[in-house]
C-alpha cells in the first residue's frame, strides 16, 4: 500500500492535470475570465475533494480513471466558493492560499462571474460525453443529483447563507452545527458518496462511507476554526484570527473542548471505514491527516 504522502502527490498531479485537460475545451472563452478562473482553480490546492473521491472508488478495488473528470468538477465547484466567500460583501478576505483574492486581482464582477463560470463549467463536464461516456447513464444521473445537492440551497450554499446571517451574532450550538455539517461537510460528503457509488457500494457499505465523510467534514471545518485561533498565518495561506464573530466550535465550545472533538470524529471516522481491511487505509490516513493539518 502506498504512503499517504505519495499518494496525495501522484493523485493531485493526476487532477491537476485533467483539469488543465477541461480548460484546454474553453475555445472562446473571455481573456479575462479564463484568466480569472485559471487563477484560483490553479492556485496551489490541496485538492483533498477529488482525492477524496478517488480514493473512496479505489478503496472498493475499483480503478478511478472514468470517475476522475467528474470528481474534478467538485474541485471546480469548491473553487467557486472560495472566490465568492472571499468577496466583500461575504467573508471580505484579500489573502486566500498565500496570495491576492480573486476580487483583489480582476475586480469584484470578474470574480463573481468567474465563479459562476467554474460552477456552470462543472456541470458542463458531467454532461460532456467526452469526459463521461464510460459512466452508465443510472450511475451518471445518481452522481449529478449527489453533487447538486451538496452544492445548491440544501447543502453548501445553505451553509453560507447561514454563516452570513448569524455573522456577528450570539448564535446557538444547532445553527453552529447546521452551518458546519452543509457549508463545508456536505461537499465532502458528496466527494466520498460519489467515489463509493463509482466502487459499486451498495445501501449498506454507502451508509458506512457516509459516516466517514460527515466525521471527516466536520473534523475538517473544526480543525479550519482551530487553526484561525492558533494557526501560522504563513502556513495556512489566508489572514487568521478573522472568526471571532462567526459561529465556531472555539466560540461555542472552547479551544479544549474543539480539540477533544476533533480526535473522536478521527477515530468515529477510520472505525467506519474498518469494514474495508487493508483497502481502508488510505481513507485512514487521510482521516488523520485532515485532523493534523497545518494549512
Amino acid at each position: 500500500m502506498m504512503e499517504l504522502g505519495a499518494y496525495l502527490h501522484d493523485k493531485r498531479i493526476i487532477v491537476e492535470n485533467t483539469l488543465k485537460d477541461v480548460f484546454a475545451s474553453f475555445k472562446t472563452t473571455p481573456g479575462m475570465l479564463r484568466d480569472a478562473m485559471e487563477y484560483m482553480l490553479f492556485s496551489n490546492g490541496k485538492r483533498i475533494r477529488p482525492i477524496l473521491a478517488i480514493a473512496a472508488c479505489e478503496a472498493n478495488g475499483k480503478s478511478s480513471d472514468d470517475l476522475l473528470p467528474v470528481a474534478c468538477t467538485i474541485e471546480m465547484i469548491h473553487t467557486y466558493s472560495l472566490i465568492h466567500d472571499d468577496l466583500p460583501s461575504i467573508d471580505n478576505d484579500d489573502i486566500r492560499r498565500g496570495r491576492p483574492t480573486c476580487h483583489r486581482v480582476f475586480g469584484d464582477a470578474i470574480a463573481i462571474l468567474a465563479g459562476d463560470a467554474l460552477l456552470t463549467e462543472a456541470f458542463r463536464v458531467m454532461a460532456d460525453n467526452r469526459y463521461t461516456e464510460n459512466i452508465s447513464p443510472k450511475i451518471l444521473k445518481q452522481i449529478i443529483f449527489e453533487i447538486a445537492t451538496a452544492s445548491g440551497a440544501d447543502g453548501m450554499v445553505g451553509g453560507q447563507v447561514m454563516d452570513v446571517l448569524y455573522d456577528g451574532k450570539e448564535g446557538t450550538k444547532n445553527i453552529l452545527n447546521y452551518i458546519h455539517m452543509h457549508k463545508t461537510t456536505a461537499l465532502i460528503k458528496a466527494s466520498v458518496r460519489i467515489g463509493a457509488i463509482m466502487g459499486g457500494s451498495k445501501t449498506r457499505e454507502l451508509k458506512k462511507f457516509t459516516k466517514y465523510a460527515e466525521c471527516i467534514g466536520l473534523a475538517f471545518q473544526i480543525m479550519d476554526d482551530i487553526l484561525d485561533a492558533e494557526g501560522d498565518e504563513e502556513l495556512v495561506g489566508k489572514r487568521l484570527k478573522k472568526d471571532t464573530g462567526k459561529q465556531t466550535y472555539i466560540k461555542h465550545y472552547g479551544i479544549m473542548a474543539s480539540k477533544i472533538k476533533l480526535e473522536q470524529l478521527i477515530e468515529e471516522a477510520t472505525k467506519s471505514v474498518e469494514f474495508l481491511g487493508d483497502n481502508a487505509i488510505i481513507l485512514s490516513d487521510l482521516a488523520k491527516f485532515l485532523g493534523n493539518r497545518a494549512a
